[in-house]
Formats: structure tokens, sequence, C-alpha cells
């Protein structure tokens, strides 16, 4: 088989451009990974934050009805999350346990619990609270931060940092990855570091394939014992505004039992 021979000033320029893209894709990760464990630092100053619960109001819109009412939202460190409505149409809730196998359940105004689907719990359920969203992701390894670069959102500088989970495993056909269904992007406003929004994917409880893009908004952060806390929070779906909640009251690091978070 007869040989090619690379002229060496092409071979160079080739081993020039292998080296650009990887020092290029390098280049994102650190600086996605500086980004957010600067975000992290922006977000508190305590040392070990473990739990925080926010008491407020929050208005439901799903459709025709408009609901509003009390809202109590609880969350740890270990992405475990509780959140109670209290909406004029009935009570509503949704808990997910991260303690072990991600667990979840949403109980409707007949009081009847439903499972939440294993593969909608991959990727935020603690979505109200982005410090322990940032906090699981930098202290697992198996998660991979990409810096997408400045850009505007939502008419604000921000700088665009996407995170997902990696995996050994080949995805079975038909099935989403891993890195797809655990994929969040988050939105750090420029100056501050902030997180102004979080966004990622649910999906039908039988179809983990099939995407419905969520993005929540973070806003009125307030100090709070060393932490920065956002208590204005909305919850888009499909564009669309579907849960504004705003809190009165937070409470961090009240010894929150898991016995909040349980899942039968």
């Amino acid at each position: 088989m007869a040989l090619i021979r690379v002229p060496a000033a092409m071979f160079l320029s080739l081993l020039l451009a292998s080296s650009s893209v990887s020092g290029r894709q390098l280049t994102a990760a650190s600086l996605a990974q500086d980004f957010m464990q600067r975000s992290l630092t922006a977000l508190t100053a305590v040392a070990n934050l473990t739990d925080v619960t926010e008491i407020g109001t929050a208005r439901r819109i799903a459709g025709s009805d408009d609901d509003n009412g009390p809202a109590t939202l609880k969350t740890v460190s270990n992405g475990s999350a509780r959140a109670d409505f209290s909406f004029s149409s009935g009570q509503f809730s949704e808990i997910s346990d991260l303690s072990g196998d991600p667990k979840g359940v949403w109980v409707g105004a007949d009081g009847i619990s439903h499972a939440i689907a294993p593969h909608n719990l991959l990727a935020e359920p603690a979505w109200f609270f982005p410090t322990f969203a940032i906090t699981r992701r930098l202290s697992n390894a198996s998660y991979v931060a990409t810096d997408v670069g400045r850009e505007s959102h939502n008419g604000q500088a921000v700088e665009h940092i996407v995170i997902s989970q990696t995996s050994s495993l080949q995805s079975l056909s038909g099935i989403a990855p891993l890195s797809h269904l655990t994929q969040v992007d988050f939105f750090l406003d420029s100056t501050s570091l902030l997180p102004l929004a979080i966004a990622f994917n649910t999906h039908p409880d039988n179809d983990a394939g099939t995407d419905i893009p969520i993005e929540i908004r973070f806003s009125d952060y307030r100090a709070l014992n060393g932490a920065q806390v956002p208590y204005h929070v909305q919850k888009y779906l499909n564009n669309g505004l579907v849960l504004d909640f705003q809190a009165q009251t937070v409470a961090v690091n009240s010894g929150l039992s898991p016995n909040s978070f349980v899942v039968q």
C-alpha cells in the first residue's frame, strides 16, 4: 500500500489547528468551572448552608385557571425539595427525595399521590433555590460544565453555562442520554454572577425523549445570614408563565427534618 506523505508545513498546520481546538475546549470547561465557583461565592458566605425554607404567596396559571394563595418552599443541600401550595382550587404539593435513588410525587386537590417519572427528577427538583443547584454540581465530578459565552437573556447581559452529567453507560434505543436528561443551562448576571435564570426540560411520564422546556427566573435577591436569596421566583413552561412566587419570610439552616421529603 502506498504511503501518503504530508508536507511538513501542512502537518504543522494541522497539529496547531488540533491544539487550538483542544485549547478552546479546555478553556470553555475551565471558564465554566470558574464562573460557577464565583457564582456560588456570590450567593453565599455561609460555610455550611444546609437548608432553606421560603414562605410567601404564589400565583398559578393553568389554562383558564388563575389561582393565588399561600405557598411554602423547602429544600436541603442534597437537592431534596418540597413545594406546598394552598390555592382557591385546592391544595397542591410536589415532593422530591434525592437522599437515595431519586423519588418524587405530586399531590393534587383530590389528595391522591402521583409518582413523578424518574427521568423528570434528573434535572433540578430544587428549581426555586439556585445555590443548591450549583453546589451539587460543583461537588460531583460526573457533571461537566461548558461555557457558552456572554449573551443577552431576557434583555440582560449574562454568562451562559451548560452543565450535564456524564455516564459510561450507552443509551438504549429510543431513550434520551443521561447528558441530555440532566442538562441545566445557567444564566449568570455578567456583573454580579448571581443566577438570573436556569433552564431545563421536563418530559411526558412515558416518553423521556420528548422535551418540554422549563425556565426558572430569579430576582429580588436579598442578603440573609450571609446568603443571597431570590425572593421572587417565576416558572415558565413552554415559554408561558405558570407560577409566580414571592417570598415574604425566609429561614436558612433551621434544621429541616429529612422526614419533610420522605416519599412513600
